[in-house]
């Protein structure tokens, strides 16, 4: 079996838990759903900078994890269009005097009101061009974690029969895990793709990942999700 990106945190005892364990998978379902969880300006910043550098504008950046996983999270949104499912992005709501969930918490270079800062956090939740939705594609906008607490994410995918959540984007153990517990609790399937994933620590992303493959959902290579999307595309005759 090929290592997977945890494999190097566990333990002996982790691994010998796991192997006495059955190796359940949660399966994709017949009516997919591609979501994109905060695929925003905040988290990417204007160029490409390791993370130590581009914190220093971007205090949320996740540096050079975010640009690395341009290319894979263009992929399967692309395959997606291409079969035809829903496309859904969830981005952070701009300021509407409601209370955010990180109230009381100065996080993120929040209390830098500078000029130059200001302009930035206005730009903030600005979903990213390399990745920006196109027509009949919604845009959740959240003020918490999770793409589905407080917003219409739930009757949207109810509308289209969706049983099968593919999930790209960030941070995979804040809003990513966030969306994919409330997504498990809703009894869709949810299938996470590492590539499309990322984080601004390399063993909370990997950690994370490992948790939510073995709990509430499938963490998948980007090829198995593609051949997934075009067997989705031949059914529905829309495979390019």
């Amino acid at each position: 079996m090929a290592e997977r990106v945890w494999d190097k945190f566990l333990t002996d005892q982790d691994r010998e838990h796991v192997a006495m364990g059955e190796n359940k998978h949660v399966g994709f379902g017949e009516k997919p759903a591609l979501l994109l969880i905060d695929l925003y300006r905040w988290v990417f910043g204007d160029r490409p900078q390791p993370i130590l550098e581009a914190t220093k504008d971007w205090p949320a950046s996740c540096g050079l994890a975010a640009w690395d996983a341009i290319r894979p999270i263009q992929t399967v949104l692309k395959a997606a269009r291409d079969a035809g499912i829903p496309v859904i992005h969830a981005t952070g709501r701009d300021d509407d005097g409601l209370a955010g969930w990180s109230t009381g918490r100065q996080v993120y270079g929040n209390q830098d009101r500078s000029p130059e800062a200001l302009e930035r956090r206005n730009r903030r939740n600005d979903i990213i061009d390399e990745v920006a939705p196109i027509d009949g594609e919604p845009i959740m906008r959240k003020d918490s974690p999770s793409a589905f607490w407080g917003t219409p994410l739930i009757g949207h995918l109810t509308a289209h029969n969706v049983d099968t959540i593919i999930a790209v984007g960030e941070t995979t153990s804040g809003c990513v895990r966030a969306s994919v517990l409330d997504g498990c609790t809703n009894r869709f399937r949810m299938i996470v793709v590492e590539e499309g994933v990322f984080d601004r620590h390399e063993a909370a992303h990997a950690i994370n990942l490992f948790d939510m493959n073995q709990k509430y959902a499938d963490v998948l290579p980007l090829a198995d999700v593609l051949e997934y999307l075009g067997e989705v595309g031949a059914k529905r005759g829309t495979a390019v």
